[in-house]
């Protein structure tokens, strides 16, 4: 461990630093689209379950290699498995979050372009058509969307840069529970609306037909990019948090909170979705299509009520954007400041540099080079699928093989029971770990070969 190393502060703050990691545009952008694409309640159902019987013990799995190690993801591997091949885990968990944060961060920065619409009463009066023209216009061009895409980086970096206590923990404790707030807001709103049946029977009313095996695919990958499991968040924060604090707890925290949390988005998003006639497998830019028209809606007689509204929507989706964009943003920064030595104002400046070169490519491909394709997909969407159904998959893999075939079981229990003083966990330890040791590795290979197999 290293001198002078920071901690999270009490359960409160390990918890909403954990589920802010958790909760962000994998619940309110790609969260609400997979449920259109996919069945909608049908994959909601499978979703859960995938949460609460493989991705839940994962993250605890994940939680005791980076408290029981106390270092960033590739120091934690290097400290617990020294001179071993299992070092590919650490470097694919520092990887990993790098070319994620790059793309996010594209979505980030249409949230905040969003935002300065709201501002400017760009919503108010226009109709499903000029809805989605208003998306699509604005992705279609070459330099708005990448200075979009610097200053919503650029600030999440910077709260990384203040520290894991002042800026990390700062942020998390203010901005999570206000999130909750907003999106319970938008959701009674978004139900109330004329048309708005429809989506949320959709929401309640499973279509299994639609659930493919790319589809149980997709609900075990959302699961994973969701709990921000297999790159190396769960390792770097968990070194974070104090020897005394119970992980089971945390992690059941964590997963409730964002479980919850991505429902009330189902809830606050696929009702406006159907207002406004809008198709509900419409792709990664739903959000972005569908809600201008519903704070159109809104301001009809009181045009301050559509820009009120869509003010709180976006500004919700800009927080929650940057709860896990700094997740992100710190696995790389801590292995910099703790491995390569670099002041942590430094390492966030070098993490901006390299996920806003390939965030520009990121953010072309969804317009002016939007013809050229990696494997048939646009530049965007070939590292959204790589890396949700495929590198979390591997890194999630090689954690809980890490954790139930490389680490010491006696160590594994010592950490996951707090010395055997957690009587809970001590009952609970023998499944948890026999999911972690053996089932947990059966799923992510079915999963993962499941991927090749298409539709």
């Amino acid at each position: 461990m290293h001198q002078g190393r920071e901690s999270f502060g009490g359960r409160f703050a390990v918890i909403m630093t954990l589920a802010g990691s958790a909760i962000g545009l994998g619940n309110l952008w790609r969260f609400p689209y997979l449920v259109g694409e996919y069945g909608g309640a049908a994959f909601i159902i499978v979703y859960i379950l995938m949460s609460f019987l493989i991705s839940l013990p994962m993250f605890m799995a994940e939680s005791v290699i980076g408290r029981r190690s106390r270092q960033n993801a590739i120091g934690a591997v290097h400290s617990l498995a020294p001179d071993s091949g299992w070092a590919l885990l650490g470097y694919l968990s520092v990887i990993t979050p790098m070319i994620i944060v790059s793309y996010y961060s594209v979505v980030g920065g249409w949230s905040l372009n969003f935002l300065l619409k709201s501002f400017a009463f760009e919503f108010n009066k226009i109709g499903p058509e000029e809805s989605l023209g208003l998306f699509g216009s604005f992705i279609s061009k070459p330099w708005a969307p990448i200075i979009c895409l610097a200053a919503f980086l650029g600030l999440s970096c910077t709260v990384v840069a203040l520290g894991v206590k002042k800026g990390i923990e700062g942020f998390s404790k203010v901005s999570l529970p206000l999130l909750f707030v907003l999106v319970v807001i938008i959701a009674i709103y978004a139900c109330s609306m004329p048309g708005a049946k429809g989506g949320v029977d959709f929401l309640i009313k499973p279509d299994f037909s639609k659930l493919t095996g790319r589809g149980i695919a997709s609900a075990l990958g959302q699961s994973f990019y969701s709990l921000s499991l297999g790159m190396g968040i769960v390792i770097t924060y968990s070194s974070y948090v104090s020897k005394k604090e119970n992980l089971a707890v945390s992690s059941l925290g964590t997963a409730i909170s964002d479980l919850l949390f991505a429902c009330l988005a189902g809830f606050a998003i696929m009702p406006a979705v159907f207002a406004a006639g809008i198709e509900p497998n419409s792709g990664p830019g739903l959000i972005f299509q569908s809600l201008p028209y519903t704070f159109s809606k809104m301001g009809v007689g009181a045009p301050w009520a559509s820009a009120s509204a869509a003010i709180f929507f976006f500004m919700t989706v800009l927080v929650a954007a940057m709860t896990s964009a700094i997740s992100l943003v710190e696995v790389g920064v801590a292995y910099l400041v703790e491995e390569k030595g670099l002041r942590r104002g430094t390492a966030s400046l070098c993490v901006f540099g390299g996920a806003f070169t390939l965030g520009v490519f990121a953010s072309l491909s969804t317009g002016p080079i939007q013809d050229l394709k990696i494997f048939g997909k646009p530049f965007f969407d070939f590292l959204d699928l790589f890396c949700s159904n495929f590198l979390l998959l591997l890194g999630g893999m090689l954690a809980v093989l890490f954790v139930g075939w490389k680490m010491k079981k006696e160590d594994v229990f010592d950490e996951f029971t707090n010395g055997g003083t957690k009587a809970f966990n001590r009952k609970i330890f023998p499944l948890v770990y026999g999911v972690i040791k053996y089932v947990a590795p059966l799923a992510l290979a079915i999963i993962f070969f499941t991927n090749f197999l298409g539709e």
